[in-house]
């Protein structure tokens, strides 16, 4: 195997690990991944180590030449979709439908795969609050004022928080979209849209709950990934405590307390 070859398979395996952890893979399909390809494509001695933020991928070949791969990835949302696409793609390059060149190609197009549009997003925001509350045994009216603050409320979330990642920290939009459905919810409650505030309030702050997180921190304490797993859970327990934070100040200010 000549070294452009090498080289190009070695970055085929990091890419398809840099776009699976970004897209919010749990570690062991990352790891798992990135050893397939090498294994089909004949990389010999690959070593990889993954964390919920960084991945370190090293080959060594004849000769004591050495291939190094050192990405730091932010941790963000789930994107589904590209996890899908890189687990397809791994499983054809196994079956040896792509060549090295054309499986990076397809790595750069599953790269730029757009999110579903932002009105799709805002419904289903809207649909999924309205169906919690009556999950929860919210009546009709309940679950359609779920549905207008699930809906208000991504609104807000496509507009501040997904624009937050530049920001020194992430957790004030978080916060403050607690406290919005808390005032939205409030408002209709008081107007008499609604008859149970407790559970149209769940209802509509189901769209700020990180659950994919959760369950991947989970699935990574079971796959004895500690620190990955440690590290996701505590994002997710500050982002929790971050909307129940907005909730609790939304509360206090309208002079809400005890059982409502």
């Amino acid at each position: 195997m000549e070294d452009k070859e090498r080289e190009l398979i070695f970055e085929v395996a990091g890419m398809a690990g840099d776009i699976l952890l970004r897209s919010g893979a749990e570690i062991s399909r990352v790891d798992e991944t990135m050893r397939r390809i090498a294994c089909a494509y004949e990389l010999e001695n690959v070593s990889t180590f993954v964390l919920s933020n960084g991945i370190f991928l090293t080959s060594e070949t004849e000769g004591s030449n050495h291939q190094v791969r050192v990405r730091h990835i932010p941790l963000a949302g789930a994107r589904l979709d590209r996890i899908d696409a890189v687990n397809e793609l791994s499983r054809e390059i196994e079956l040896g439908f792509f060549t090295p060149t054309e499986a990076k190609a397809k790595l750069k197009e599953i790269e730029k795969l757009p999110q579903k549009p932002g009105w799709h997003q805002i419904l289903a925001a809207g649909i999924g609050s309205g169906a919690f509350c009556f999950l929860f045994g919210g009546d009709v009216l309940d679950s359609l004022a779920a549905f207008l603050a699930g809906f208000i409320l991504y609104l807000y979330v496509l507009d501040v928080v997904k624009g937050s990642s530049d920001l020194l920290c992430k957790f004030p939009p978080i916060y403050c979209g607690g406290a919005l459905v808390m005032a939205l919810t409030l408002l209709f409650y008081r107007l008499g849209f609604g008859h149970h505030l407790d559970l149209m309030s769940v209802g509509a702050l189901l769209p700020l709950i990180p659950g994919v997180a959760f369950t991947n921190s989970i699935r990574d304490f079971a796959d004895q990934d500690y620190i990955a797993g440690a590290v996701r859970l505590l994002d997710t327990l500050i982002v929790i405590f971050s909307i129940a934070l907005g909730v609790g100040l939304m509360m206090m200010w309208c002079g809400i307390g005890g059982s409502l």
